[in-house]
C-alpha cells in the first residue's frame, strides 16, 4: 500500500492508524501519538477550549514545542495562532490577536488551548503539532470548531436545569415544614381546651424546635435568593 508522488517521493506511505511510518523500506514506529477532539461546538461570545493530548517514549525537555495552525472553511491557507518552546507565545497578529489563552500542561501530556470570546468567523480547522526531540514523528489530528449563538431553548434548559436543582428541595423543606407547624399547633390547641399545662422541659423543648423552624424558614428564602440571583446572571 504505496502511495507514489506523495510527500516524501516513491516508496512512501503512511498508516496512521497503526502508528507506522514506510519511507523507502524502512518501517518507523511513531514515537509520539497526539489526540485531540474532532469536532467542538461553542458558543458567540464564550470561551472555548480546543483539547490537545500528547504522549511521549522521551521526557519532557526544553525542546519541546507545540504549534497551533488555523484554517478557515472552504480555504488552503493556514495562520499560526499559537507556539510554545518553554514559554507561551500566542498570535500578536491576525484574526485571533489577543484571543488566545495557554492552558496546557506540558509535563502531563497537555498541549490545550482556549479561545476567548469566540465569534462565528472563527469558525474553521484546527491542528495541534508537538515535538519532543528525539521524538518528532507523529500523527496530525484536526480539529473543526463550530461556533453558533446560544439559542432561547439552551437558556431556557439552564434555567430548568437551574429550577430542578433548587426549587424542588425547597419545596421539600417548606412542605415539611408547615406539616409540622400544622400538627404542632394542632396539639397545642388540643392542650389548651384540656386545661394542660407545659412543664419547664416542655417549653425548653419548644423553645429549641421554633429556632430549628426559624433556621430551616431562613434556608428557604436564601435558596430563592440564590436562584433569583443565578437567573438573573443567566440572562
Amino acid at each position: 500500500m504505496q502511495q507514489s508522488g506523495a510527500a516524501g517521493g516513491p516508496g512512501y506511505a503512511l498508516f496512521p492508524l497503526l502508528g507506522i511510518l514506510f519511507f523507502q523500506g524502512v518501517h518507523i514506529v511513531l514515537s509520539l501519538e497526539i489526540k485531540v477532539d474532532a469536532h467542538v461546538r461553542g458558543y458567540v461570545g464564550e470561551k472555548v477550549k480546543l483539547k490537545c493530548i500528547f504522549k511521549s517514549t522521551s521526557s519532557v525537555t526544553d525542546k519541546l514545542t507545540i504549534d497551533w495552525t488555523y484554517r478557515p472553511p472552504s480555504s488552503s491557507r493556514t495562520e499560526s495562532i499559537f507556539h510554545y518552546q518553554s514559554f507561551q507565545y500566542p498570535t500578536t497578529a491576525g484574526t485571533f490577536r489577543d484571543r488566545i489563552s495557554w492552558v496546557g500542561d506540558v509535563y502531563k501530556g497537555d498541549a490545550s488551548i482556549s479561545i476567548n470570546n469566540p465569534t462565528i468567523k472563527d469558525n474553521g480547522t484546527f491542528s495541534c503539532a508537538v515535538k519532543n526531540p528525539p521524538d518528532v514523528h507523529h500523527n496530525i489530528p484536526m480539529t473543526e470548531l463550530i461556533v453558533t449563538e446560544r439559542g432561547f431553548g439552551t437558556m431556557l434548559s439552564s434555567v430548568a436545569l437551574l429550577s430542578i436543582l433548587v426549587f424542588i428541595p425547597s419545596t421539600v423543606v417548606v412542605i415539611l415544614l408547615l406539616v409540622r407547624m400544622g400538627r404542632k399547633s394542632a396539639g397545642l390547641q388540643k392542650r389548651s381546651k384540656s386545661g394542660y399545662k407545659k412543664s419547664s422541659i416542655e417549653v425548653s423543648d419548644d423553645t429549641d424546635q421554633e429556632e430549628r423552624d426559624d433556621c430551616m424558614a431562613r434556608v428557604c428564602v436564601r435558596c430563592a435568593e440564590c436562584l433569583d440571583s443565578d437567573y438573573e446572571e443567566t440572562y
